[in-house]
């Protein structure tokens, strides 16, 4: 096996939503509250909903093309964006000349969990964007392109039971997970051990879907010091994931949900070995606590329930046999800072190799792992011989890879008309 004979599959990169993206999935009557972009008094897009600037920023880590040394959090506007970012047939020619097939594209102007819409004053107008968000994803971005994204849907937190209705009407539309707060109570909303979330949870199950949770969301569980470095944002939320691995495994959610599927997205692997170490010795040694997993150690419980995904992570690759090698699945974070896009297949070839991994070791952690967790065919519109990085690649020859700095993006994507809206 070669590096170009891969077939990658990244269930976790990002969507910056264009602001046109309401117009054909809203009644008429509605059109004129749609969220909307609004260029403020410094040059910067922001989205408003309902005549307020929203908490997430329209466009958060997009720095994908740009200079290393221009990277921060926030664009500040469309034009400075590489379009592969909000526009879906560059998106697959990013995709092309990345050698990924498919791609599953979180949330940006909604939040990972639809904080623009639980945020908002109007619940029965947030209800009905947040619905057309859906629409909007499924149907036009992932439909555009059949067999290259994994449809991801957002659900309104405000009502679990509007909750449930709207996982089974995404899913009769083909939706394969939603995006969710990895520590609801880190928002204020109840947490995953109070039930509050059962009849959701529920519903997942029903319909064969993933609960997808994005690190990210759980900042509040910890208390940083004042003067923390810009480098905790970026470093931290990875370890944050820890612990909603053991709410959810220690708490009851797995004992009432045996058939549930946790996504733990840009979580990273390496922490896993000792984790999985660490509960099960608890588990033995604090017998006193009475802790029931249904006659099996808490690690073969973790290994049945969630997918642990990763961007670029040797020492967990070296120890995928302590993780379980079932669990992994690999990730590409575009357009985010973290991504290795364009040369993601020599990153995660380069850490395969060196770990040891055999043939079918990759094809496991590189798709197979992610396809059938996700309940998802990656040949059911694309043979396999043109689904590998080297046939994906040929169809890329004329795309441009070339970085530039974020001025350099701006005159080329004005004088094209692109991202000017």
């Amino acid at each position: 096996m070669h590096m170009d004979d891969m077939i990658l599959l990244s269930i976790d990169d990002h969507v910056i939503e264009p602001p046109d993206m309401y117009k054909n999935h809203v009644p008429a009557k509605w059109l004129d509250s749609v969220p909307k972009v609004v260029r403020n008094e410094a040059g910067v897009d922001e989205w408003v909903f309902q005549g307020e600037k929203t908490s997430t920023p329209f466009g958060m880590a997009a720095t994908v093309g740009w200079h290393r040394e221009e990277w921060g959090f926030n664009p500040g506007a469309f034009t400075e964006l590489r379009p592969g970012c909000f526009e879906v047939h560059q998106r697959v020619r990013d995709m092309n000349a990345n050698g990924v097939l498919a791609s599953m594209c979180f949330p940006t102007m909604a939040g990972f969990n639809a904080r623009t819409f639980s945020e908002a004053l109007d619940k029965d107008l947030s209800l009905i964007m947040l619905q057309a968000y859906n629409d909007w994803h499924i149907d036009e971005w992932c439909g555009a392109y059949p067999g290259r994204f994994i449809p991801l849907g957002i659900v309104p937190m405000w009502d679990v039971e509007l909750a449930v209705k709207e996982i089974r009407r995404i899913a009769a539309k083909g939706c394969r997970s939603i995006s969710f707060l990895e520590a609801p109570h880190a928002q204020g909303w109840p947490s995953f051990l109070s039930g509050h979330w059962d009849p959701m949870l529920q519903a997942l199950v029903d319909e064969n879907m993933v609960l997808s949770l994005h690190i990210g969301g759980a900042w509040d569980i910890v208390k940083l010091a004042p003067e923390v470095p810009i480098d905790h944002m970026i470093v931290i939320p990875s370890q944050l994931t820890m612990l909603t691995a053991q709410d959810l495994l220690f708490g009851p959610t797995l004992r009432r949900f045996p058939e549930l599927k946790v996504a733990l997205s840009e979580g990273g692997i390496g922490w896993i070995p000792f984790y999985l170490d660490r509960v099960d010795r608890h588990f033995q040694n604090q017998s006193w606590i009475h802790n029931d997993f249904g006659g099996k150690l808490p690690s073969e419980v973790f290994r049945e329930h969630f997918l642990a995904c990763y961007i670029t992570d040797p020492a967990g690759l070296r120890l995928r046999e302590q993780i379980g090698i079932e669990t992994i699945a690999w990730e590409c974070d575009y357009p985010h800072t973290d991504t290795t896009w364009p040369e993601s297949p020599e990153h995660a070839w380069n850490e395969l190799q060196q770990a040891g991994c055999r043939d079918d070791e990759i094809h496991q952690i590189t798709w197979e792992n992610a396809s059938r967790f996700f309940g998802w065919d990656p040949f059911s519109h694309t043979p396999r011989e043109q689904a590998t990085v080297g046939a994906l690649r040929g169809l890329a020859a004329d795309v441009d890879v070339t970085r530039m700095s974020r001025e350099e993006w701006r005159k080329r994507n004005e004088a094209a008309g692109i991202g000017v809206f």
